[in-house]
């Protein structure tokens, strides 16, 4: 009965007072968070024992609330009609929830301990699960009342915010399951060391595929050359994310450029092996992505990593037409808040295991895979050849030899 009431205690609270609350934020938000070390939570996992486990919690109880101190003071300093935003209003209201949780919830000395915080910790990310989709609706909301410069600076700090907390929280959950249960040879918590881009490629191409034919009725096939059994350690939910948004890309330019003909050239994609430091330890994967989907107009180019800019038609255009992937797109705007599923939700919800939600239509897929790509030093990018296509060039840091790695 005691661990019960202790489950319910530690997983919603009611809100404290203002003033205490307030005391919380400030004393958070006044020591900035560390830069998170890959090599220290990387060897929570090496190996997984009652003592890194304990260790971990004491990390995540001292790294998350500063992070959270930190999103939400960002937020309370945007212009005061953006705040009033219900999208905006909602995500504060989350963060001083979730902050509160963390900030006041008492030392883990124990396995027993750690499981309700494990618990306790699992709920609140699945809690987050919808904030980009709910930011997103936000600052679309609100778009005219702040510069491009201040929404793109706020949402890159936001987004690899998000993407730290997460790291961290699903890292601990991680490895207090490997205490518990086998673990797959290879994994270190939520980093897989063997990590194939090829069966990668291949799960997101199922789950983009049946998308595509879903809503342009076809789709195009992938070919892979380069060294495609090759291998490579990285975090696999992020390098599905990336590999999804550049495929529906590429899927969706394809098909529109080609629907007049009876086949469609496939989208060619090329692995390479680990490039060697010079320490003689791989340090970078390249992955090249090439389509024949008539590439990118030069008047959008310069736009194509700027949030909010989409070339998928949404409810909201002229044309009325709801365009690609639009049922991808009603669906992750329904969502927001729990509105109805589609005739496409059990596709839209299978696919992707990062928890960002559908948000195709909102200008958010190319911005932010960017940032996922250069979060541990890589980086993305894109060359067009204006009428006949796009190559795609991403360079992922091997994580096992990123000691020297502070994200």
């Amino acid at each position: 009965m005691l661990k019960s009431g202790t489950r319910r205690l530690h997983s919603r609270r009611a809100p404290l007072p203002t003033p205490a609350l307030t005391e919380i934020i400030q004393r958070y938000a006044s020591s900035p968070p560390r830069p998170l070390d890959l090599a220290s939570l990387l060897a929570f996992g090496r190996p997984v024992t009652r003592e890194s486990v304990v260790c971990s919690v004491g990390y995540a109880l001292a790294e998350i609330p500063r992070r959270l101190a930190l999103r939400v003071r960002s937020l309370e300093s945007l212009p005061f009609i953006v705040g009033t935003n219900p999208y905006v209003a909602s995500m504060l209201s989350s963060y001083k929830e979730s902050l509160q949780l963390l900030a006041t919830y008492p030392a883990v000395n124990t396995l027993d301990e750690n499981k309700l915080f494990t618990e306790a910790l699992s709920s609140l990310v699945e809690r987050h699960a919808n904030d980009i989709p709910t930011m997103a609706k936000g600052f679309l909301e609100s778009a005219k009342y702040m510069s491009p410069t201040q929404i793109s600076n706020f949402l890159d700090g936001a987004i690899r915010n998000r993407i730290s907390v997460r790291l961290i929280a699903e890292q601990h959950i991680a490895i207090s399951h490997a205490l518990e249960e086998e673990e797959r040879p290879g994994n270190v918590g939520v980093v897989d060391t063997q990590c194939s881009p090829l069966h990668m490629i291949r799960m997101c191409e199922s789950y983009v595929g049946e998308l595509c034919s879903a809503t342009l009725g076809a789709s195009p096939s992938i070919v892979i050359d380069g060294h495609a059994d090759a291998t490579f350690p990285y975090v696999p939910v992020h390098l599905e994310y990336i590999l999804t948004e550049i495929l529906k890309n590429s899927f969706r330019a394809t098909v529109e450029h080609h629907k007049t003909q009876r086949t469609m050239p496939p989208v060619r994609i090329t692995l390479s092996q680990p490039i060697p430091g010079s320490s003689g330890q791989s340090k970078f994967f390249s992955i090249r992505i090439r389509d024949e989907g008539g590439g990118v107009s030069p008047s959008d180019m310069a736009r194509i990593f700027s949030y909010a800019f989409t070339t998928a038609k949404n409810d909201h255009d002229e044309d009325g037409g709801g365009g690609p992937y639009a049922a991808q797109h009603v669906g992750g705007l329904a969502n927001i808040g729990g509105g109805d599923t589609n005739l496409f939700s059990e596709i839209t919800s299978k696919g992707l295991q990062t928890g960002l939600g559908t948000i195709a239509g909102l200008g958010y897929g190319l911005p932010m895979s960017k940032l996922y790509a250069s979060y541990f030093g890589g980086s993305l990018s894109l060359v067009s050849l204006d009428g006949w296509g796009s190559d795609v060039s991403l360079k992922l840091r091997c994580l096992d030899e990123a000691g020297d790695a502070t994200i």
